[in-house]
């Protein structure tokens, strides 16, 4: 009798438990760390155009801020928008492009809708991970409308990286360009890998025919390797008539001062950020590997 009060114990249990199972449902969470990655995308894809700014909000499934950057120079306004852009997007589960072209059709009334959740400007995309929103991430103050959308998305697909089970973890896919692609990069100069999930390198397959400006990264290590022609390339010193020409990115005429140095095929050479630079005279094409490392 005993054993069987326990039998029928047990058995309520397990269907506790399977109608409990039955009711719920296990749901991602977007990560501080997560979203710090999609930031992280975000702002390399704008170091690839150029963007001139640029505020990058990351937002929960919820909605809820989790992280948010603005580049330098970016207007204040922007970080408000931007949160805006991308609660709007995991609330009404659509990139923000969508509502600002039904408004522009004709159908004004919806901008009628409170903005505090509610912001219908094109630059606010969805963070989907195996076809679940796990957040959004918004972009206000780069160049354009449309060039706020391509930060946005850029950051939006750092989530394929993540794991299915750990949305912070990285993917464990190899990047592989074959020769092809490799002496199509070579023949006119051409990125290799943007970094653009979130990792923080850039490969460039670069090519020079004639001396350039004087370069400074803020941000940047340069890691060179040539493979093909000469260049006498001057480091340090000081650079002269120096200009912003994009976010931690400065150009100048030449440098006083700094070392010379020639460089030849197997040559490689490790550039610190914030060391100016200056490829003062090629012998080529003058073709070399670039890995930026920030």
């Amino acid at each position: 009798m005993k054993n069987s009060i326990l039998l029928g114990t047990f058995a309520v249990s397990l269907l506790s438990a399977d109608l409990t199972a039955a009711q719920t449902a296990e749901k991602r969470s977007l990560t501080l760390e997560g979203a710090e990655r999609i930031i992280n995308a975000s702002k390399a894809k704008a170091h690839e155009l150029n963007a001139p700014g640029g505020v990058i909000a990351v937002v929960d499934a919820g909605g809820n801020l989790m992280a948010l950057e603005r580049i330098d120079g970016t207007f204040a306004a922007g970080a408000n928008i931007s949160i805006g852009k991308a609660r709007t997007a995991v609330l009404f589960q659509k990139p923000t492009k969508v509502f600002e072209e039904i408004i522009n059709k004709g159908r004004t009334a919806m901008a009628a809708l409170p903005d505090s959740f509610f912001t219908p400007l094109q630059g606010g995309v969805p963070v989907i991970l195996n076809g679940e929103i796990i957040g959004g991430v918004g972009v206000s103050g780069a160049s354009s409308a449309a060039q706020d959308e391509d930060l946005a998305i850029a950051g939006a697909e750092a989530a394929t990286a993540f794991s299915s089970t750990d949305p912070t973890a990285s993917s464990s896919a190899v990047t592989f360009f074959d020769k092809k692609q490799v002496d199509e990069g070579f023949a006119k100069g051409a990125v290799l890998f943007d970094g653009g999930d979130g990792r923080n390198y850039m490969v460039h397959a670069s090519r020079r025919e004639s001396p350039g400006m004087v370069e400074v990264h803020t941000k940047d290590v340069d890691i060179l390797y040539v493979l093909q022609g000469s260049a006498t390339i001057v480091t340090g010193g000081s650079m002269v008539d120096g200009h912003n020409i994009a976010p931690d990115e400065i150009r100048g005429k030449e440098i006083v001062g700094g070392e010379t140095r020639s460089l030849a095929p197997g040559d490689a050479m490790i550039i610190p950020n914030g060391v100016p630079h200056w490829f003062r005279e090629i012998q080529g094409p003058f073709l070399y590997y670039v890995v930026k490392v920030r």
